[in-house]
């Protein structure tokens, strides 16, 4: 019965292989354990799924050694590996982990005699009970084992390791559970990239024999990084050996978080025509997005994700953007995008003011000298620091009741996003007096702007403002925001494009952000191929209109995001994260329309901002 538990637990991980994200410390082996400062319990206390030990006999004693120098020290397999088993064992009440429904193989390397070794071993484990007849731990034999003929004529709780290159009868292959060898025996692969399509096609067919026969498959003597884990993954090499515990570990747990594979969230890109791009001619409209905490690795994840095609890469003028801020190497959003609606460097932490506090002259003061409109629109919070930086002049972003405040003075026309954070508890037509913004603020903003709740309550009227404050657009893409974003693009675009003078329309992409400090590939993923929906709206609309500049762009990369694996016909991405913070990368400039020529080559993120204005044709 116990064989039959193995046989169908292994055809069930082998099934579900097909996407990497499905290994678990599980499948972890701990190669050459005994070695480890701290033997057993490394590995344990990471959960992995299988612990090798090498054992010599000497003088009727077991003991943990990788060559015969090493016996001197006399550290015994009773006392690193089976007391701490019966140890914890108690702990859990009758099972290896707490979890009940995980298991430990403890894989026993003979190095001496194998009869003999394997007798003394024998008669070891028969002392301890709670071991041989417990289902959660599993002995298994490598090394110096019997002939295959005496497998079956060992107790029940012995099992063993096969040799992968070897065939076994059917009564021998109901005592074996996995099957082994070394690398080197089907590939030279050093680990970088992917082994030779022969030594892939070789180690590919030794794994399918493993797995037709029902059994776990492991390689030893390979490499033991990154990269190459991904690629046992892909092989579906059941049992992955390491000797970094804590590193291998650390991937696998992470991987739910930085693996995604886009399913039905895929989307067609639209193929703008070129007509006016790079026309030398002043605009009307200009529309900026800005994908908070997006470099070229988070594009290159929403490109892959939805299957190697992305809006914002059928934009032919490109720029770099340097991000740093008056006082930091790092920038955080408020000066990323004040940089941006201003031309100034400014301190960590401030929005719309100089390094001194002093208020700027913000983009939609400008323009409105000119009777251009402005539009703010995103899916984060309308006082954070990117809306907060075209309309607020605070040297603390988080201080929501003085940034919204600072809207009764400020050339916006049309704000839309949450309130989630700086508007939490609040009836936006009642003021709670639980708000975080007052009463009185709220009052005063409503005598300049219709607030509402919803899109859909914003009808084109002339010369009325309005602020949207809805719940949902707080929402992340993967817990239900839907085409909220595209609906307040288009709602926002419908009214300012009845204004004559023409508008200026920044829209954000605010969560990306989050993504990257989460440190979640799907966050980051899913909510770049929203933002690059609404680029595509605004692609078309330029089109269409034939007068607008499209600018798309970031304020600063959060998560020092590393792309290491993907496949563009799955929408498989995975990746690693360097930070949960903002990083010191550039940042690229993509342009369509008329002045597009304008956002070529590397500058600095204050250098937008007079480049916005000639392309309105205005003077600094």
């Amino acid at each position: 019965m116990r064989y039959i538990f193995f046989l169908l637990f292994s055809g069930v991980v082998s099934a579900a292989f097909s996407q990497p994200v499905k290994y678990t410390v599980s499948n972890a082996h701990s190669h050459n354990d005994y070695e480890q400062k701290v033997p057993f319990w490394t590995a344990y206390n990471e959960g992995f799924g299988s612990i090798e030990a090498d054992i010599f006999l000497d003088n009727d004693s077991l003991y943990i050694a990788h060559n015969t120098e090493e016996l001197k020290v006399h550290r015994t397999l009773r006392q690193y590996y089976i007391e701490p088993l019966i140890n914890v064992i108690k702990q859990n009440n009758g099972y290896v982990y707490k979890d009940s429904s995980k298991h430990l193989q403890l894989l026993i390397d003979l190095k001496t005699d194998s009869v003999q070794t394997l007798n003394v071993l024998i008669v070891l484990l028969k002392q301890y009970p709670t071991l041989i007849n417990n289902h959660s731990i599993q002995f298994v034999i490598t090394g110096n084992r019997p002939d295959q003929s005496q497998f079956t004529a060992y107790p029940a709780f012995i099992w063993f390791d096969g040799e992968l290159y070897k065939d076994y009868s059917k009564e021998a292959l109901t005592r074996i559970v996995m099957l082994s060898d070394d690398l080197s025996n089907y590939s030279h692969w050093n680990g970088k990239g992917n082994p030779p399509e022969k030594e892939w096609t070789a180690l590919t067919k030794a794994v399918n024999k493993a797995h037709s026969l029902g059994k776990k498959v492991r390689f030893w003597d390979a490499p033991d990084f990154t990269n190459a884990w991904y690629q046992f993954m892909h092989l579906g090499v059941d049992y992955i050996n390491t000797d970094h515990i804590v590193a291998l570990a650390t991937f696998l747990n992470n991987l739910p978080k930085t693996t995604y594979t886009s399913t039905s969230n895929t989307y067609a890109t639209y193929q703008p025509t070129y007509k006016t791009d790079g026309i030398d001619k002043p605009v009307k409209n200009l529309i900026l997005l800005i994908a908070d905490g997006t470099s070229y690795a988070q594009l290159y994840t929403g490109y892959t994700a939805n299957k190697g095609t992305l809006n914002i890469f059928n934009m032919r003028n490109i720029g770099i953007s340097k991000t740093s801020s008056y006082d930091n190497f790092i920038t955080d959003s408020g000066p990323g995008s004040t940089a941006i609606a201003s031309g100034a460097k400014t301190n960590n932490r401030f929005v719309g003011a100089d390094h001194t506090g002093a208020p700027l002259t913000l983009l939609p003061a400008v323009l409105a000298k000119r009777n251009i409109k402005t539009g703010l629109v995103t899916c984060g919070d309308i006082a954070d620091a990117t809306p907060a930086d075209f309309y607020a002049h605070q040297s603390e972003r988080d201080d929501a009741t003085a940034v919204l405040k600072d809207l009764e003075n400020a050339s916006i026309d049309i704000l839309m996003g949450s309130g989630n954070e700086s508007l939490e508890n609040v009836d936006i037509l009642k003021a709670s007096d639980k708000a975080v913004i007052t009463e009185s603020v709220i009052a005063q903003l409503q005598k300049k702007y219709s607030i509402v709740s919803a899109i859909d309550s914003v009808k084109e009227t002339a010369d009325k403002k309005w602020i949207v404050i809805d719940k949902k657009a707080g929402l992340s893409e993967l817990k239900g925001r839907g085409d909220w974003l595209q609906k307040a693009f288009a709602k926002t675009v419908q009214i300012l494009s009845k204004n004559k003078a023409g508008f200026f329309l920044m829209t954000e992409g605010a969560q990306v952000d989050y993504g990257g400090h989460a440190n979640n590939i799907a966050y980051v993923a899913t909510e770049l191929m929203d933002f690059d929906k609404t680029v595509g709206a605004a692609l078309r609309f330029a089109d269409t209109d034939g007068q607008t500049l499209v600018i798309v762009t970031a304020d600063h990369e959060t998560g020092g995001l590393t792309l290491l694996d993907g496949d563009y016909s799955k929408g498989y991405i995975s990746g690693q994260f360097a930070s949960n913070d903002h990083t010191a990368l550039p940042v690229p400039v993509f342009a369509y329309g008329p002045q597009s020529f304008r956002f070529r080559g590397v500058y600095e993120n204050t250098a937008l901002f007079s480049k916005i204005l000639e392309a309105y044709g205005i003077a600094k």
